[in-house]
């Protein structure tokens, strides 16, 4: 498995409502497919993807920036005039931004499907859609007109002037404007594929490419176009030249095409990967970018020679979180993923499991022995705190969802829990696991224990099983409901919480003997967890976090427009703690919703005077000597992006006397280092 680092800031805090907010900064999308990238200049560019998804990038795709909206926008296209000014279209919107990306608004709302959109000058752009709308605007979107409506999909539009301009669509569709859009008039292709792009080198040269290879050239204005050989049957996506002779075309199954002669004669290059590319953009002759489903993105410096992987792409679904202390975690899910922290979860790295399966719980007896459950019966140990993952035999082929672990004289007692009832044991440390008898054949979900003969396990239909002498009989408890449980957990021998479908949330205080209930969400709860009595939290689908200062009798909660579901959440203490679940998210908290603290395990590498501060601050940089590549960030609360710029000396002073008053980050993103603290403006 390819060593992966994931850098992820998250901040948790109350608002004025007391509702609580978690706020993601992932430095690496992951899991949302790219549809378009555009550069403004050499370092900065934006990409647009499924999933609500807006990504920034100002140092040349090392580190970017997520904005997110509603997760049922599939964000197609994107352009900028300037830096400042941009436009992008989405399946029923055309949103604008005119301070670089930090705030979108939507202009215009529709219920077609917009694909493509092109602007000639400030005001002046065009978008084009399903059933062959085109609409224009003169006014920088504040108002539209239709300029056409056909029968034909078009997905990409390009204009070579202000008057001319070309778009193209299913079966071969090429329409021309000679005159702003006024008028649109069809061209032969000479070909019934469907075509995805269209590309223009000067007003009489262009490139159309397409379906099952196709690339069509013209060098008189598209009065003919002629099918080249592309040497590919793949599906071409986009296409972009850097001069008159040298171009790049990507498309289905990793396919990068190179041109060094007007397309004469196209190369296939190396690149890396096998996922579908959208789109290709160079910022210069050597340097460009390349985007395409499951979070690709491909840059190179060299012309295309070689192709260097910003993002590794889809990495799935997380199931499972465990810290065995405040610094130290693990995450474990599909695929056989296993990701460890070593700095509270601001960076992630991959370790080596060993499988393919999928991982759906992890847990740690202490810093060195911990164990991963998943698919078909995988049960993984490690003894030197994941370094080494080793495939324990299991006995069984049932899915295992949730294991724990007891200590007691040096020997690690586990329980691991799955389908159809399954119930395995070990007394010796993970080395022999055998069956022990549920009693019913309902899927078990999750497994805790509150010493290391007391333990509980929930499932489906409401299922709550007790045991009292380690394991060797279970007894059926009265949930008082039908609803399937995800998760249990005890804060001491009397009280415990169980959490599952349809937001619900079981409590007992004398041990399991009764179990009274509430609902406090209309989502499914996955998760459950309280670091001490008092204080508890729960997580589930719609990206769901519920918390609780009082032991349960009342939650508030915020719920995201994203609808992902998040899976497991862990605190090592009331304050800092770690949610993770679908789509690759990650998120911590490093307060508990109470307040700011410093986050970075080396964050006395940065000293940030004077603090607070009213109009100006000056960031100090220590302890180190390489500052080649490395860039000063700052993020509000919001997790916006207010202020990016290169560091060209260990000392660097800054005004932030346009800054609201409140707590901001700092992050040092530097080639082999990421440092973090905060600063307070008065």
């Amino acid at each position: 498995m390819k060593t992966l680092y994931i850098l992820v800031l998250t901040l948790i805090y109350l608002n004025v409502v007391n509702a609580q907010e978690w706020i993601d900064i992932n430095t690496r999308p992951q899991n949302t497919d790219l549809f378009c990238v555009k550069f403004v200049d050499s370092l900065t560019g934006f990409a647009v993807c499924s999933k609500g998804t807006i990504l920034k990038t100002t140092n040349g795709g090392i580190d970017w920036t997520i904005q997110k909206f509603s997760r049922s926008i599939d964000f197609q296209s994107i352009d900028f005039f300037d830096k400042n000014t941009g436009y992008a279209v989405c399946n029923d919107k055309i949103m604008k931004t005119t301070n670089g990306g930090t705030s979108w608004t939507s202009l215009y709302i529709n219920p077609g499907y917009w694909n493509s959109v092109f602007f000639t000058n400030t005001n002046t752009g065009y978008v084009v859609g399903d059933y062959g709308i085109i609409m224009k605007t003169i006014n920088g979107g504040t108002s539209w007109t239709s300029q056409y409506s056909g029968l034909t999909n078009l997905y990409s539009v390009y204009f070579t002037d202000t008057n001319i301009g070309y778009a193209v669509g299913k079966k071969g569709t090429i329409l021309k404007t000679k005159n702003g859009g006024f008028q649109w008039n069809s061209q032969t292709s000479g070909t019934s594929s469907h075509l995805r792009s269209v590309y223009f080198t000067n007003p009489n040269t262009g490139y159309v490419v397409g379906e099952d290879g196709t690339i069509l050239k013209t060098t008189n204005g598209g009065t003919l176009w002629t099918l080249q050989t592309s040497g590919t049957i793949s599906w071409l996506n986009s296409v972009y030249f850097t001069d008159s002779n040298t171009g790049y075309v990507v498309g289905e199954d990793g396919t990068i095409l190179k041109t060094t002669n007007g397309g004469t004669l196209w190369t296939l290059q190396t690149s890396g990967t096998i996922s579908w590319l959208n789109s290709v953009y160079f910022t210069d002759s050597n340097t460009g970018y390349v985007v395409g489903f499951d979070g690709i993105i491909l840059k190179t410096t060299n012309g295309g020679t070689n192709w260097i992987k910003l993002s590794w792409g889809n990495l799935n679904d997380l199931y499972s979180t465990y810290f065995s202390d405040i610094k130290t975690g693990y995450t474990v899910g599909n695929k056989g993923i296993i990701l460890k922290t070593t700095n509270g979860g601001i960076l992630w790295k991959s370790q080596n499991s060993g499988t393919s399966t999928c991982l759906y719980s992890v847990y740690f007896s202490d810093s060195n022995l911990g164990y991963a459950v998943g698919e078909n019966g995988t049960i993984l140990r490690t003894t030197n705190g994941g370094n080494e993952w080793i495939n324990k035999i299991s006995g069984t082929s049932y899915d295992l969802r949730s294991i724990v672990s007891i200590s007691k004289n040096g020997i690690s007692r586990g329980y691991a829990v799955g389908y159809r009832g399954l119930i395995l044991k070990t007394t010796d440390s993970g080395n022999v696991w055998n069956i022990q008898n549920s009693g019913i054949q309902k899927d078990l979900y999750s497994v805790f224990f509150t010493d290391t003969s007391t333990g509980y396990i929930v499932g489906d239909s409401g299922t709550i099983l007790k045991t009292i002498d380690g394991g060797e009989n279970w007894v059926l408890q009265n949930s008082g409901t039908i609803y399937c449980l995800f998760s249990v957990f005890f804060t001491d021998p009397n009280n415990g919480y169980a959490v599952g479908d349809s937001g619900i949330i079981l409590k007992t205080i004398n041990g399991g003997l009764t179990w009274n209930m509430d609902i406090w969400s209309s989502f499914r709860l996955y998760s459950v967890y309280f670091p001490n009595p008092d204080i508890g939290y729960a997580v589930g689908c719609g990206e769901i976090e519920l918390k609780t200062i009082n032991k349960g009798k009342s939650w508030k909660g915020y719920g995201s427009i994203y609808g992902i579901c998040l899976r497991s959440v862990f605190l090592t203490d009331s304050n800092t703690g770690c949610a993770v679940g679908d789509d690759f998210v990650i998120e911590i908290t490093i307060d508990g919703g109470l307040g700011i603290k410093d986050i970075s395990s080396n964050v006395n590498n940065i000293v940030v005077y004077p603090n607070p501060s009213t109009d100006k601050i000056t960031i100090d940089i220590q302890n180190t000597s390489d500052l080649k590549n490395t860039f000063i960030t700052i993020y509000n609360l919001q997790g916006q992006l207010l202020l990016q710029q290169p560091v060209i000396q260990q000392k660097t002073e800054l005004s932030i006397i346009n800054f609201p008053s409140g707590v901001y980050l700092v992050k040092i993103l530097g080639n082999e280092n990421m440092l973090v603290t905060k600063f307070v403006k008065e």
